[in-house]
């Protein structure tokens, strides 16, 4: 899952492998998910399930208090998910260029198609 992150330092060290905090849809609101993210001390904005709030409501006291959520945040995520399919729309930029100069240009001539558009 995030085991692949590697994001460099600017000066001299080993990159960073823990990301400060995440975002995700419902999808990801499973326990799994949640426990991972909490033993690696990410902190996380995801969504409760309508059908697990319900299930946490049946069981009373024993369902456990709901998991915290900035709605703030989760706008946020929502804007970049748009904006990333709005590039996607660019045939060059969903065909993923293998060298990454060369898709950088690629980002960047769709984005000014995009802003140039609006």
């Amino acid at each position: 899952m995030l085991e692949e992150i590697r994001v460099p330092r600017l000066g001299s060290g080993r990159p960073r492998k823990r990301p400060d905090s995440g975002a995700a849809d419902k999808a990801y609101s499973n326990s799994p998910c949640r426990d991972y993210l909490r033993r690696r001390s990410i902190a996380h904005t995801i969504p409760e399930k309508s059908n697990a709030r319900a299930a946490r409501s049946r069981r009373g006291r024993g369902g456990g208090r709901p998991p915290g959520f900035d709605l703030e945040r989760y706008k946020k995520r929502n804007t970049v998910d748009r904006a990333i399919s709005k590039l996607k729309q660019s045939r060059a930029v969903a065909r993923y260029d293998k060298r990454s100069y060369v898709f950088l240009g690629t980002v960047t001539a769709a984005a000014l198609v995009i802003r140039l558009r609006m």
